[in-house]
């Protein structure tokens, strides 16, 4: 007879699972990825650019001064080349006369007798040497005084306190055709208001400082306005050309009022936008400036040269 009451008995084998270890592993990878991204990329933007440019952007963020160099060149150029033209020329750029605008300045040479009397065949032997001994001359006299006229204006400048806050947007250079004094813009730092041809206070006492500077020496003196291309003017009968004119020949009269004398003035001209300070890049700020420049004189006709 089978027995009914034998116990059955069932077996259950539980089996434990991995515990579930979430995506925090997956947040520290992305972290990791994108760090080497960021890092192979500044080593692209390391190598891609110039010393000049790695010179600039430290001047940048250098604190605001008052022309650190005897170049005058301040922070915003930091190194850039100038050519003949006095106009700024990038990276990659082969300009045919090169102005040293670095931080460590070097001697300069301002043209050569042999371009500026090229092509006149009526000079020849010792005319020719005549000419030439009368502009070298001339030509260290002017040296001379343009270099002290730079020195006293930086030391005009650096006299006002109120000159620190835009040292930047202020350049003294010596170039072929002179003394060239820029009063550029930079970004958030404008010196004419928005549309206007009167100068920012400041701007105002930075133009009237070397205006006794300027009368002192015999050359004369050329004064250019120029802006920057995408400007938006409401009246449709005033534009780039005009304003450029008016800023130009807003700085003559300030000038003229603190003590240069109108006849030492050779031309005020307004520009617009066809001769940028940054060729590649004409919408930039720096574009808008004023150029005031102390000419070198022409030299005197020898007295034995005859026509």
């Amino acid at each position: 007879m089978a027995n009914y009451d034998q116990p059955i008995i069932i077996k259950k084998v539980k089996k434990n699972k991995h515990a579930h270890h979430g995506g925090a592993w997956k947040i520290a990878y992305a972290d990791f990825v994108t760090a080497m991204m960021a890092f192979f990329l500044l080593l692209w933007l390391i190598s891609m650019t110039t010393p000049e440019q790695k010179e600039g952007l430290a001047s940048y963020f250098a604190p605001p001064n008052i022309a650190p160099t005897t170049s005058g060149s301040g922070g915003l150029m930091g190194g850039t080349a100038l050519d003949n033209s006095t106009d700024a020329l990038m990276a990659g750029s082969s300009p045919d006369v090169t102005v040293d605008a670095s931080v460590t300045p070097k001697g300069k040479e301002f043209g050569t007798v042999e371009g500026a009397l090229s092509g006149r065949d009526e000079k020849s032997g010792s005319e020719f040497d005549a000419a030439k001994a009368s502009q070298y001359d001339l030509k260290a006299t002017d040296d001379q005084g343009f270099h002290s006229a730079a020195a006293s204006i930086r030391q005009a400048w650096q006299a006002m306190p109120d000159i620190t806050e835009i040292a930047d947007n202020l350049l003294v250079e010596e170039t072929s055709e002179g003394l060239n004094i820029r009063i550029i813009d930079q970004e958030g730092r404008p010196m004419f208001p928005e549309g206007s041809k009167y100068p920012n206070e400041v701007t105002r006492q930075a133009i009237a400082a070397i205006a006794p500077i300027l009368q002192r020496l015999s050359s004369p003196v050329r004064i250019a306005g120029h802006t920057a291309a995408g400007g938006v003017y409401a009246n449709p009968r005033y534009g780039s050309w005009e304003l450029s004119a008016d800023r130009a020949n807003t700085v003559r009269q300030i000038l003229g009022e603190f003590g240069l004398s109108d006849d030492r003035v050779d031309s005020v001209v307004g520009r617009s936008t066809v001769q940028p300070f940054f060729p590649n890049d004409p919408y930039m700020a720096a574009n808008e400036r004023i150029e005031i420049t102390l000419l070198y004189e022409t030299p005197p006709v020898p007295a034995d040269l005859k026509p």
